[in-house]
């Protein structure tokens, strides 16, 4: 290697350095090809806010604390593109397909225990999801879910 072709590598490790350090505090290890220095990464057990991921864990639908207890909430599902209602009762939550068996309208997060659809009024059971009224025939699918770490993740 030259050293003219040395100035610019050595010109590039000090730029990507920079910027690293600028954009990413604690993130001048992105630049070395060295392993990554103790102390950095994921601190309080790696996890994020409401519909990130945790590093080294399940991507997170939600935070337990978002999740009205005795009521619910529409998030997001990390395996699919569907959108989940998330029931809680405690520490306990539940989550089924957001979409209704119907026509595939979202439907509504649960109010008093009921689950409604908007588009045509099929509701259902927020404890099981069972179709309560129709015109849907069958209920909403359980997706299974658990709390880690004040988080709801896939189980």
């Amino acid at each position: 290697m030259s050293s003219t072709e040395k100035t610019g590598l050595s010109r590039r490790s000090v730029l990507c350095g920079v910027l690293v350090a600028l954009a990413v505090p604690g993130g001048l290890a992105a630049c070395s090809s060295g392993s990554t220095p103790s102390g950095t990464g994921t601190t309080g057990g790696g996890t994020t806010a409401a519909g990130g991921t945790t590093p080294a864990g399940p991507p997170i639908i939600a935070a337990l604390a978002d999740v009205p207890d005795g009521g619910g909430l529409i998030a997001g599902n990390p395996a699919d593109s569907r959108p989940l209602v998330l029931v809680r009762t405690g520490e306990t939550v539940k989550a089924y397909d957001a979409t209704c068996p119907h026509q595939g309208t979202a439907v509504s997060p649960p109010q008093n225990g009921v689950i409604t659809c908007p588009n045509h009024g099929s509701t259902f059971n927020a404890a099981d999801g069972a179709v309560t009224k129709g015109p849907a025939t069958t209920g909403l699918k359980e997706v299974p879910v658990k709390v880690e770490a004040g988080q709801v993740v896939p189980a």
